[in-house]
């Protein structure tokens, strides 16, 4: 049940901490199970190993029968019974499927398949914590999970199964099937998911009709959680399938897989929560990379374009993405991107956030990067030789200072004429900005004094014209007494 309530965590300061305690306590507690089958009693049937060759079959599905019975586990002493009967009876499938041959035969499939389908599928609740933060906060696990993870352990073993025919599975195995199997990756339970990237990759190698599908529906999960929900837990494991299915990518790329590139995993480094999911993420691109250098401006300019400009952290995984990618690269494709590339660089040295400018300037401890600046050294240097230069003056860490004059010492042995001269013509519009900066101060201090001679005169215009109307006019002459009339 849940926990209690009080009255002071009503009026709690900090109702996000109390939320989170409380998410705590109940993360064992929840099951999304249907439990309209735990009236019947279950009984042990005859061990598989005892069963004569010509009963094996029959046990077999029995026992699968058993097993599409579902217990509630929120109840820890409730039908304690069957939950062991059904977890002796799984533990027997699974391993009768891992060491038996023959045992899979066609009237076995549909049961099997029904079994894990009433086992599985459920409609995942939403999160007890509209606030929960997979990187905080604890999640919730699933109760019945003594009984799912010997299911998804027989699902697991089925598919790799020696005897295994994918022309009687895919009966079965549909289309249906597969989009109710993706969406059990919302599930919170980080061990589900794990189950689940397992099966679905299997599913993926062995039903080849299904392949295309798999890819569409993935990347319907991925649209919406760009553009419309942004909260989808198993991001991360779905990647990680992608990252070998990309490996496996046939060559000239289609179309439909260079969209999915441009059009889902490049907008995916936007998400809030990249950070749970951005080391798979920066794989599967990589992987695009490593499979044709074509792609090589559209990810780097794409990832210029979601550049993070207010969260530093985001900001260190692009830089540490991006030095994935250039130790990759192609020296052609690396020319195309150049200019903009550095620009990027430059501003992150000249971060005041300390973790920023280091990453940013660790390219240069990178061998092959550092090949491509020489070879390159005649456009790199003019665009980042001001910011170096400015920075090491100025910065407030010396940490980046010494790696700057690292940097700095680098490109004078790289190139030592333009080294000079840019030290020249970056001495000399220093002096040009210090005089116009003294011109400006000049200025602004002239049209201050002129402001000021301006106010004292209107001051002493409106004193005079006060003045001038309380001084007294001229006396008027009285009229004489008795009138002007005539004698």
């Amino acid at each position: 049940c849940s926990p209690t309530i009080t009255s002071s965590s009503k009026v709690d300061g900090f109702p996000r901490r109390s939320m989170r305690r409380a998410r705590q306590r109940r993360s064992h507690s929840s099951s999304q199970f249907r439990y309209q089958s735990s009236q019947i009693e279950l009984t042990a049937l005859p061990l598989l190993k005892d069963a004569p060759v010509a009963e094996l079959h029959d046990l077999f599905c029995k026992k699968l029968q058993q097993c599409c019975v579902l217990f509630d586990f929120l109840d820890c002493v409730a039908d304690l019974k069957g939950k062991e009967v059904k977890r002796a009876a799984l533990n027997e499938l699974v391993e009768s499927v891992a060491t038996g041959r023959g045992v899979l035969i066609e009237p076995l499939y549909p049961e099997a398949i029904k079994m894990i389908s009433v086992n599985i599928f459920r409609t995942l609740p939403p999160s007890e914590n509209p606030e929960f933060d997979p990187e905080e906060d604890e999640p919730t696990l699933e109760a019945s999970w003594p009984h799912l993870q010997l299911v998804y352990e027989f699902f697991l073993r089925f598919l790799e199964s020696p005897d295994f025919q994918p022309s009687m599975a895919k009966r079965y195995v549909d289309q249906k099937f597969v989009l109710q199997l993706l969406e059990l990756f919302d599930s919170e339970d980080p061990r589900e998911r794990e189950y689940l990237k397992t099966i679905l990759h299997r599913v993926y190698g062995k039903l080849l009709g299904l392949r295309a599908y798999i890819r569409k529906q993935i990347n319907n999960i991925f649209l919406r959680f760009i553009y419309e929900t942004e909260r989808f837990n198993g991001v991360a494991e779905l990647l990680e399938i992608l990252g070998s299915i990309i490996n496996g990518f046939a060559l000239p790329l289609k179309s439909e897989h260079k969209q999915f590139l441009v059009r889902v995993l490049i907008p995916l480094h936007t998400a809030k929560s990249l950070s749970i999911f951005h080391a798979q993420l920066a794989y599967c691109v990589v992987q695009f990379m490593e499979k044709d250098a074509t792609v090589t401006e559209y990810i780097i300019r794409g990832l210029l374009k979601y550049w993070p400009k207010t969260c530093t952290q985001k900001e260190v995984m692009f830089l540490g993405e991006m030095e994935e990618i250039l130790d990759v690269i192609e020296p052609s494709q690396f020319v195309r991107v150049q200019e903009a590339l550095f620009k990027q660089i430059a501003a992150c040295v000249a971060s005041p956030h300390f973790q920023v400018a280091e990453r940013a300037l660790y390219f240069w401890n990178n061998e092959y990067i550092l090949s491509l600046i020489e070879e390159n050294c005649q456009v790199i240097l003019p665009l980042v030789f001001g910011t170096l230069y400015r920075v090491s003056k100025e910065h407030w860490n010396q940490t980046i200072v010494s790696l700057i004059y690292n940097v700095l010492k680098t490109f004078m042995e790289m190139n030592s004429k333009l080294f000079d001269d840019l030290t020249a013509s970056y001495k000399v519009e220093k002096q040009k900005e210090l005089k116009r900066e003294r011109e400006r101060a000049e200025l602004w201090r002239s049209l201050d004094e002129q402001q000021e001679r301006r106010l004292r005169s209107l001051m002493e215009a409106s004193r005079n014209q006060k003045n001038l109307q309380e001084r007294p006019g001229p006396a008027q002459p009285e009229p004489a007494p008795g009138g002007n009339s005539a004698t």
